[in-house]
């Protein structure tokens, strides 16, 4: 039931099966690690940018984080909101972008690509930061963002290919615990590896260099997780007699809903639903973009 050259299945898993195999714990990993690294990040975004570049933000590289005065922090703080601002973006984005694209070459293609740009950005930032390079530092940075975004996004078509689409939401729901842990490790890391070297007395321009080996360090096991990845043994899937009884059941419940609610349309009333939520957006997205620009000038 699985092509296997297209990781594709045509079968489908049972919820109850699925956390038995090892390629939910796989993408459990996959998962996992790609966002450690991306959220451990996501927090310290504009006090690391504050304090890898300094004065560099406002064109007084001589001036280090440490010896800013109040009006130099405010100036700091301005560039550190931009950059989060630009970083949210991409998040945004890429959500968008990889999702659209792992259509075209495949999850585990996708995936292979998170972590590989993403280790190199990671083991090249300390290099960037070293050399000034503000604009090429905050672009591999928004990268990172934008691949972490479209981890959440790709990994749901990412199951439905390994297990089905029968019971995709179930499972998705259970690897979200993926999520919830890297939540933990990822800014555990950052913030221990970070509290730890400034107590040391390290400088604060290099406080962040090991930080990034380590996320790219995270990267590379998620390579390997993902190289991992193969098709379902034909064991695990559902026969074609339980998936017709599944499927009629929730025909039932769909045409029950659907008589209730509606056949719904695009009307005047969801254009201003739309409008209410795109105008505000697109004037955000401009503002940030506007405020962002000072990163690359």
């Amino acid at each position: 039931p699985t092509n296997a050259k297209a990781m594709i299945t045509s079968g489908n898993v049972h919820l109850k099966d699925a956390h038995k195999t090892l390629q939910f714990w796989l993408i459990w990993a996959v998962l996992c690690l790609n966002v450690s690294a991306g959220i451990g990040i996501i927090g310290a975004a504009s006090p690391m940018l504050q304090e890898t570049f300094g004065g560099r933000l406002f064109g007084h590289p001589s001036v280090g984080f440490a010896q800013f005065s109040d009006a130099q922090k405010a100036q700091a703080a301005l560039v550190g909101a931009a950059f989060v601002g630009l970083f949210s973006l991409f998040n945004i984005a890429g959500r968008f972008f990889w999702a659209s694209l792992s259509d075209k070459i495949g999850r585990k293609v996708t995936y292979f690509t998170f972590f590989t740009l993403g280790f190199l950005c990671y083991a090249a930032a300390p290099t960037l930061a070293t050399l000034g390079m503000l604009g090429v530092f905050a672009a591999a940075f928004c990268l990172i963002a934008s691949m972490y975004g479209g981890g959440f996004a790709t990994v749901p078509a990412y199951l439905a290919d390994i297990f089905g689409t029968q019971y995709v939401g179930a499972i998705h729901g259970r690897l979200l615990t993926a999520w919830s842990t890297a939540g933990i490790v990822g800014p555990v890391i950052v913030n221990y590896m970070h509290d730890t070297r400034k107590a040391a007395g390290v400088p604060y321009d290099q406080i962040y260099h090991p930080i990034f080996y380590v996320l790219a360090g995270l990267l590379v096991a998620g390579f390997i997780a993902n190289l991992l990845i193969r098709p379902l043994d034909k064991k695990w899937f559902m026969s074609e007699e339980e998936v017709a009884a599944l499927q009629a059941k929730l025909k039932s419940r769909v045409e029950a809903v659907t008589s209730a609610v509606g056949s719904g349309g695009f009307d005047i009333r969801a254009l201003l639903a739309w409008a209410a939520v795109g105008i505000p957006l697109a004037w955000g997205v401009w503002i940030t973009v506007e405020k962002a620009l000072v990163l690359f000038k």
